[in-house]
């Protein structure tokens, strides 16, 4: 992670207070004076802070449920932040891992470790997010074969790496991806000529949504190590 990370997680530092003293030279990186802050470290790394060993705290893994006008940011903009739901300590110091807009519900995972979220929404990780998604019209009966061979998105040079698609009912279905474009899922349906009135994401991975809307807790371990392992539609 980066240096002024390592910092605000091992010390009740701000970043903007961790860049301060970096850039007065009291921190060492294995003995030597370190000043960018955005220089990277490791655990096996020795950091000191004015002559005293630093350790980061344990990294946090949250579930969360996302409500429908809530965006994915760390501050209230047009609708509130999502972080408004989270009562924990230096909550600045989480990311949410996998965005959803701001009508969208469901699944958002949430960490201050960088390299965990990576494995999620790398699509090279193959990290499998279930939606369900409500339609306009009746989802038309050679959706599903053209979702699992991609679909050109507008704008867009590429196809969409391989979808499933699973039919509730005729206009619910459940779509499995393993990338995350921009507002991917509506423009997916957009480009078989239908349109998204609901969605909602209920899977990442191996951890399926298990908490009512509002509410968050913490990962077991058995969910967090699931993402160092690959994972597919």
């Amino acid at each position: 992670m980066r240096l002024d990370k390592f910092i605000c997680k091992s010390t009740q530092l701000i970043r903007s207070e961790a860049t301060v003293l970096l850039h007065s030279g009291i921190v060492l990186v294995n003995g030597e004076v370190i000043k960018d802050e955005a220089t990277q470290v490791h655990e096996n790394n020795r950091i000191t802070l004015n002559g005293e060993v630093l350790t980061a705290r344990a990294s946090r893994y949250i579930m969360m449920h996302k409500p429908a006008d809530t965006i994915c940011s760390n501050i209230d903009e047009i609708y509130p932040s999502v972080f408004n739901y989270l009562d924990v300590e230096k909550a600045q110091d989480l990311h949410i891992v996998g965005r959803l807009d701001a009508d969208t519900t469901g699944l958002i995972l949430v960490t201050d470790d960088g390299r965990w979220s990576y494995n999620i929404t790398t699509p090279e990780k193959q990290c499998a997010k279930v939606y369900r998604v409500q339609l306009r019209d009746t989802v038309a009966g050679d959706v599903i074969s053209r979702f699992s061979q991609g679909v050109l998105l507008q704008g867009e040079a590429a196809l969409t790496l391989p979808a499933k698609l699973d039919v509730i009912s005729p206009k619910e279905v459940l779509l499995t991806i393993t990338e995350g474009r921009f507002h991917q899922v509506k423009r997916m349906f957009a480009a078989v000529g239908n349109r998204v009135v609901a969605l909602h994401r209920e899977q990442i991975g191996d951890v399926r949504l298990d908490i009512e809307m509002g509410q968050w807790r913490y990962l077991t371990a058995t969910e967090i190590q699931s993402f160092t392992m690959k994972s597919g539609v």
